[in-house]
């Protein structure tokens, strides 16, 4: 069977990991941790911080291979695991010298890992990624082959190593560890988050579509993209995998806390980030976060609604948010449960903000 119909994907778990603060030397001058923009220079930047030894727990990883290479001759089965593990069909998947991808493969004397980098937020990635570097060095090295896994935004390296059960299975994929890495001041406490909430003042509800977006991580790697250029909603679409109607929400999302504007020019409608956007990507970690907790707690339905989160420690069920966007007419009758998810959402990445140290 060809390959041409493989479309696989993993979706990653949604559980927020721990930050842990990892340090850059003082003698790098010619790095700028408010400027690493590509894969490429993500995964340099994690490989010299030696946040990539402390997440494999190995030491002196270098970068020995990247780049395109051709995948040589294998074959492999595919099982559909969702619906029962006793199907005896299996397809087989035939692979001919196709094209492989590899943005880092890093070597000691004990293991070698693969890293797949990106800088843009998705639920999901195509498990052809870390499969096929997989099974092309397998045939060719004698060392444990590690996968990894790297998405680098809002200044945050998120790691997180697979294997493979068995590779004779493309989707024998298995999550091993996953750690979040942080080369800047990371100590949010609940403290910090009461007192901005306490000295936030709040502003009318924007006559804006309200939110539906129900993941802020994608809201934050929205703005960083925007930064560096503006995007029509396709183009939105096509970055993050979504359907354009979902880009429009993401837009929405960013409209609605001044952070995005749509704009017309000769090559028709773009969205556009704002100053008040530039201003906040140039903050370092800590203040950058409870910039994006003040301009969400200016809404006041999310004033409101932190305030009963800080009372019970926890997010407010769907039952009492629904019933404040009923009170704030946030959006019509029809709405309120699908937006309520957002709003829950957004409310959840605040309290996950808080890492004591």
């Amino acid at each position: 069977k060809s390959e041409a119909s493989l479309t696989g994907n993993h979706v990653f778990q949604s559980r927020p990991s721990p930050v842990t603060s990892a340090k850059i030397p003082d003698y790098f001058e010619s790095i700028d941790l408010h400027d690493i923009r590509s894969e490429a220079s993500a995964i340099n930047v994690m490989s010299i911080t030696g946040i990539l030894d402390d997440f494999l727990g190995e030491d002196r990883m270098v970068q020995t291979v990247s780049g395109r290479m051709g995948s040589g001759n294998f074959e492999f089965y595919v099982s559909d695991y969702q619906k029962s593990e006793l199907i005896e069909k299996k397809p087989l998947i035939q692979v001919q010298n196709s094209q492989v991808e590899i943005d880092g493969g890093f070597e000691n004397e004990n293991v070698f890992t693969l890293i797949e980098g990106k800088n843009v937020v998705h639920s999901n990635f195509l498990i052809r990624q870390l499969y096929y570097p997989t099974r092309l060095w397998a045939e060719k090295i004698h060392k444990p082959i590690r996968p990894v896994f790297m998405v680098y935004s809002n200044n945050i390296f998120r790691l997180l190593e697979y294997e493979f059960t068995d590779l004779r299975y493309y989707n024998s994929l298995r999550l091993v560890q996953e750690r979040n890495y942080s080369l800047e001041e990371i100590e949010i406490t609940l403290d910090d988050l009461y007192d901005v909430w306490a000295r936030t003042k709040v502003k009318p509800e924007p006559a804006v579509t309200f939110i539906q977006a129900d993941s802020f991580y994608k809201v934050i790697s929205l703005v960083e993209r925007l930064n560096e250029n503006s995007m029509t909603s396709g183009e939105i679409a096509q970055l993050f995998g979504f359907k354009e109607r979902q880009s429009d929400y993401y837009f929405n999302a960013c409209r609605y806390l001044g952070l995005a504007e749509k704009q017309t020019d000769e090559d028709g409608v773009k969205v556009h980030i704002t100053a008040s956007g530039r201003r906040l990507l140039k903050l370092p970690y800590r203040a950058r976060q409870l910039e994006y907790v003040r301009l969400i707690l200016e809404h006041p339905i999310f004033h409101d609604l932190f305030e009963a989160a800080l009372q019970i420690g926890d997010v407010p069920d769907k039952e009492y948010v629904a019933k404040k966007m009923r009170e704030y007419q946030v959006c019509g009758e029809n709405l309120i449960v699908r937006r309520s998810s957002s709003v829950r959402a957004w409310l959840y990445w605040i309290l996950t903000l808080v890492n004591e140290g």
